[in-house]
């Protein structure tokens, strides 16, 4: 929590830094000309990239498997759409760099192995059905089921 307060209030202070030198060097207008530029072409490649991601998302779920990757990708670049689209040269760059594949490999592999202690998975298994007395009932594969509208012993 300390971290997240500290960026907030440094990272304004980097980007300001950033635009009034980059502003010193290419002038006022010429600055402010590239964040929006920067901004609009941020948003085309989330865009892009996004659309990508989804049709990966759909294939996973398609062919069956889990999408936890297209997820996390998913995350970065709609962190990396944010950060292209608030104005600064230094989330700029953090920006375009999680628009790329090779860097949110990187990011993502060290989110895992942050996590990866302090998390627990907890699976639970269906045993089939139960009456209201609490005792199990066969399910519908067992041969033993008394037929439909049948309430058993």
């Amino acid at each position: 929590m300390f971290v997240l307060a500290l960026l907030f209030l440094v990272v304004p202070f980097v980007e300001l830094y950033l635009i009034v030198q980059v502003s010193h060097s290419i002038g006022f207008f010429n600055t402010l000309g590239v964040l929006i530029l920067v901004s609009i072409v941020g948003a085309a490649l989330v865009k892009r990239q996004g659309v990508r991601v989804w049709a990966r998302f759909n294939e996973s779920i398609a062919g069956g498997r889990v999408p936890s990757t297209e997820v996390a990708q998913g995350v970065c670049l709609l962190v990396a759409g944010a950060l292209m689209i608030t104005p600064g040269f230094f989330t700029d760059a953090i920006g375009i760099l999680l628009l790329f594949p090779p860097s949110q490999a990187v990011l993502l592999r060290l989110l895992r192995r942050r996590v990866s202690g302090t998390t627990k998975i907890v699976t639970a298994t269906y045993g089939g059905p139960i009456d209201v007395d609490g005792r199990e009932q066969p399910g519908p594969s067992d041969p033993n089921r008394p037929p439909s509208g049948e309430l058993g012993p």
